[in-house]
């Protein structure tokens, strides 16, 4: 009979989140993610077929939080610039206080085994915000909406390295957000 995946893969994920923050995608080995779980090798093995796997799935754990905690703040308004702007409020500080940003906000978009994934996640985003987009008049939102996301995601790599909130740039993308379209 097949041992149950928790609590097993969260510890394995929980681990590998910690190490990918003190060492980057990089530094991410099975052996220092069952060090760092406290487990045997094989228990990994048990839960993931590879790294490779291991990582898309730390990935997506991680865009997954996100993405709940945005979803959780503008749950219940209207498309439209309030929700975009307290959505995008949001997501920068989800990046701030989650573990691994730097790894899976930057070393993702170089990382081979994730570039799908990273694309993958970012359609969807912009497919969240599209409808705020469309309500706020401009006439290719989904454009709009994948630039919006790549510059989120640079604000938040910006507040990373900082180590706090970037108001002028958050300021910035919320006003060409709110420009009227042309």
């Amino acid at each position: 009979m097949p041992r149950p995946a928790e609590p097993g893969r969260t510890a394995l994920l929980q681990a590998g989140a910690e190490v990918a923050a003190r060492t980057g995608l990089r530094g991410l080995s099975v052996n220092a993610v069952v060090a760092a779980a406290g487990m045997a090798k094989g228990t990994f093995y048990h839960h993931f077929s590879d790294r490779r796997s291991y990582v898309i799935a730390l990935h997506r754990r991680y865009h997954d939080e996100l993405t709940v905690t945005v979803l959780t703040v503008v749950a219940g308004l209207e498309p439209g610039r309030e929700r975009l702007h307290l959505g995008l409020t949001a997501y920068l500080d989800g990046c701030l206080r989650t573990v691994g940003t730097k790894a899976f906000l930057a070393q993702s978009r170089t990382d081979t085994d994730l570039l799908e994934e990273v694309q993958a996640r970012n359609q969807v985003v912009a497919g969240l915000i599209t409808p705020d987009l469309t309500t706020m008049g401009w006439n290719d939102p989904g454009a709009v909406a994948a630039l919006v996301v790549a510059m989120a995601a640079e604000i938040a790599l910006a507040e990373l390295y900082s180590g706090e909130p970037e108001p002028a740039l958050r300021a910035a993308l919320a006003a060409l957000v709110d420009r009227k379209p042309g």
